[in-house]
């Protein structure tokens, strides 16, 4: 079956539709018995289009998703600098050395490109001038910069950067919320040596203060 192309605007014609970056390439998604909509095409940038080849899933927005979620976790070093440092903190720094006066010139920029991979949104679907309506549950969870898929997400990113126990953070955020996930990611990293018995001793108190 032909995957006609999606009506790309002006300002984003040579911009992949995953991560924004620029791009020669198109994705053609070939829609299962099971597809939420027909099969299309959209652009997208080389390394976009590897991974969207490995999660076609049954939707283009799904996809995306998939995407994203690989981004993240091939670019982990990179997000990773936000985590540990501000712009100003890696100028003010006092790296001299070859190594590392490298990284200090080029890690906010890493950093910064990597980031506005995983946030772009990409263009609204239409093709022939027919809006492509997107059903997907929006699990998307913001913080602190960044645009992840689901809270999951947040907290395998986390869990991973800063060698936290991802079950423990994942239980901190239960009783938390996610509006309180910096709250759940403070007490996880000041917990991070803490015994099994210390940390479930943690949850049933919070649970206990939560149920007041």
């Amino acid at each position: 079956m032909p995957c006609p192309l999606v009506d790309i605007p002006f300002n984003c014609r040579h911009s992949c539709w995953f991560c924004a970056e620029p791009c020669e390439h198109v994705f053609a998604f070939r829609a299962s018995p099971h597809a939420e909509h027909a099969s299309l095409s959209v652009p997208a940038c080389k390394e976009c289009l590897t991974l969207a080849r490995q999660h076609t899933l049954t939707s283009i927005y799904e996809c995306r998703i998939a995407v994203k979620d690989a981004l993240m976790k091939r670019y982990a070093k990179h997000l990773a600098i936000g985590l540990n440092w501000t712009r100003e903190e890696l100028e003010e720094s006092e790296f001299s050395c070859k190594i590392l006066g490298g990284f200090k010139r080029s890690a906010w920029f890493m950093y910064e490109v990597a980031r506005d991979r995983i946030n772009a949104k990409g263009w609204p679907l239409c093709i022939d001038g027919v809006p492509l309506s997107d059903e997907t549950p929006n699990t998307g969870f913001d913080f602190d910069g960044l645009h992840y898929s689901s809270v999951f997400a947040a907290i395998e990113h986390y869990a991973k950067n800063f060698a936290l126990d991802k079950d423990f953070l994942q239980a901190l955020t239960a009783i938390c919320g996610r509006d309180r996930f910096a709250f759940a990611v403070r007490l996880a990293r000041l917990n991070i040596a803490a015994d099994k018995r210390t940390k479930k001793q943690l949850i049933r108190e919070l649970e206990q203060e939560n149920s007041r």
